[in-house]
């Protein structure tokens, strides 16, 4: 991942609609130049968070970085409105960490035809370079949107006519027994916690993998596969 040091190159870059993850900035700091940071990157979607000096210095080569800092990411971020219309399939993913399932599950999803994967923008991975690298090509054909809030964007998408199922090992349906609806939304829940309860409260059906081991979920870049490639198989044609 890119790290850009310093306020004016920080601002040069959102100026230039620079593909950027978040915005650090040293708490405490102030000022008209930093203010300017703060609106461009608000006006941009970037996040901007606010952290100790010590973090700073940690992620900067170089200590004069201003107390500004900015991670690049490995391409633009779509918009809910723009790839919403034309999808028919869309993958939500509720707080993925792992770079390398996020990048799995980007190759996945494109490969079994979704229209986007829409990823939270806290506690969950962005669009690193590691990323890119496990999607293998795929980032560069498949948007990615980043949601501030996932529930509320769940609600979004049933305004817009879409069904929304959820993968939870304690789902009252099968995965492959379910019937899909023409515009569907697969939300799949981070690593080891699963779905949040309010996630899951926005769904309106929860599906399940029978499991014939003693291990109770599958990986969820694995897990994403199974079900993708079955609304693949069996949803609805265009």
């Amino acid at each position: 991942m890119a790290v850009i040091t310093g306020v004016h190159p920080v601002t040069e870059a959102l100026r230039a609609k620079r593909p950027l993850e978040r915005i650090l900035i040293a708490r405490g700091l102030a000022g008209p130049r930093v203010q300017e940071v703060i609106d461009l990157a608000r006006k941009g979607s970037v996040p901007v968070r606010f952290e100790d000096r010590g973090a700073l210095d940690r992620l900067s080569s170089v200590k004069a970085h201003q107390g500004v800092i900015a991670l690049g990411a490995a391409k633009q971020y779509a918009t809910l409105d723009k790839v919403a219309p034309k999808s028919r399939l869309l993958v939500v993913l509720d707080g993925v960490e792992d770079p390398h399932n996020l990048g799995a599950i980007v190759r996945t999803a494109h490969a079994a035809g979704a229209g986007a994967v829409i990823i939270p923008e806290r506690r969950a991975v962005g669009l690193t370079d590691v990323v890119a690298k496990s999607a293998a090509g795929a980032l560069e054909h498949l948007p990615v949107v980043r949601a501030v809030n996932i529930s509320q964007t769940l609600r979004a998408l049933k305004e817009m006519g879409y069904f929304i199922y959820g993968l939870d090992e304690r789902g009252t349906t099968l995965y492959n027994e379910v019937a899909w609806a023409d515009k569907v939304a697969v939300v799949m829940g981070g690593e080891g916690g699963g779905l949040h309860d309010l996630v899951k409260k926005n769904c309106d059906e929860l599906l399940r993998i029978p499991m014939a081991g003693k291990i109770a979920s599958l990986n969820v870049s694995v897990a994403t596969g199974v079900v993708l490639f079955d609304w693949l198989a069996r949803g609805p044609k265009a």
